[in-house]
């Protein structure tokens, strides 16, 4: 597929950011941000996911800079079985979601290599219309080591995607597991997408996921699949009515939808204006949001709290010494993570 004038522009400013990241400004990086450059926005990103002091300082600076600017989108987390057609049903409801006057960031988490380090970052071929759209803006980003595959900096990115304009930020996750729990912290709405016929319906999920989802939906419900689709919609809302209601009492649908024939956007769409109606009457949407922060904040302790502690030389050399001993048998491994806390 040949590259677009858009995907060239950001390509090039993430190549800019490589080849002369030290000399950008972030003031001036800040407010071009803020007046819709998109270059600027991918430059920014670029910044946030470096692991150079320099640009990592530059980068707080620019989040400081647009933090009093963000706020106003709503953060809507997508996440799925493999082969559910995740991106493709982010496409189409992205440029629904443009037809209604919205401007649509998408924030895809590549899954990365535990081997290599590398990844894909192939959703921007995976989403050809949204990838040419000028009201839309699509970062893939790698999920690098971060448990549950959501990229370590997603929750800055978001603020940033604010700064530059965007009301709606579509968070697209790896798949479905244990800790997709980090998207629900950092969203407003959390839409889980299932296939029909993909065997042990209530088998294939964990109970987790589905009760933390605020609607679900059945994809690919077309063709010779339709019959199969409305099927595992009443066999799923069935089981969702079987757990406990959420905390605001409100709970989750299940629809059908085809990306093909362009069907069940509109009615994911009321859904999530539904469900920020609903909390905002009840006054829970700025209280999730609050909570979140607090969250934001536990995280960011913990993750600067090991990078400090893996980053000391002195540290480094001490573990070696310890996991010599764990290698010859002389400790177990939590004696020697002991060891090593004890002798910070």
């Amino acid at each position: 597929m040949s590259e677009s004038a858009k995907d060239k522009t950001e390509r090039q400013a993430i190549e800019q950011i490589r080849l002369r990241g030290d000399q950008l400004n972030a003031s001036s990086l800040s407010t071009s941000l803020m007046s819709g450059d998109r270059t600027a926005l991918a430059q920014a990103i670029t910044l946030l996911e470096s692991t150079n002091a320099v640009h990592q300082e530059m980068a707080a600076e620019i989040i400081q800079n647009c933090l009093p600017h963000s706020g106003h989108s709503l953060r809507i987390g997508i996440t799925g079985v493999p082969g559910v057609g995740k991106s493709t049903f982010i496409d189409v409801l992205g440029m629904h979601l443009i037809s209604v006057g919205k401007m649509v960031a998408v924030l895809a988490i590549d899954p990365t290599s535990p081997l290599s380090k590398g990844s894909i970052l192939g959703d921007k071929t995976r989403m050809d219309q949204l990838a040419a759209a000028s009201d839309a803006f699509i970062r893939p980003s790698p999920a690098a080591e971060t448990l549950g595959g959501v990229a370590r900096k997603t929750r800055e990115s978001i603020i940033l995607c604010e700064a530059a304009g965007f009301d709606l930020i579509l968070v697209e996750t790896v798949g479905v597991g244990q800790s997709e729990i980090a998207v629900h912290r950092m969203t407003d709405f959390f839409l889980l997408l299932m296939l029909a016929g993909a065997g042990d319906h209530l088998q294939g999920i964990k109970r987790g996921i589905m009760e933390m989802c605020d609607a679900m939906v059945i994809t690919k419900a077309d063709g010779t699949n339709v019959k199969a689709a409305n099927f595992a919609r009443a066999e799923y809302s069935g089981a969702l009515h079987l757990f406990p209601a959420k905390e605001s009492g409100w709970r989750a649908p299940v629809i059908t939808s085809s990306a093909i024939e362009k069907m069940g956007l509109k009615e994911v769409w009321e859904l999530i204006l539904k469900h920020e109606q609903w909390m905002k009457e009840r006054n829970l949407f700025q209280i999730h949001r609050q909570s979140q922060d607090v969250q934001w904040m536990h995280d960011t302790i913990k993750e600067a709290l090991i990078t400090d502690y893996y980053s000391s030389e002195e540290n480094k050399l001490r573990l070696s010494k310890i996991e010599s001993e764990l290698n010859a048998g002389k400790i177990t491994a939590f004696e020697a993570a002991k060891m090593a806390l004890a002798q910070r």
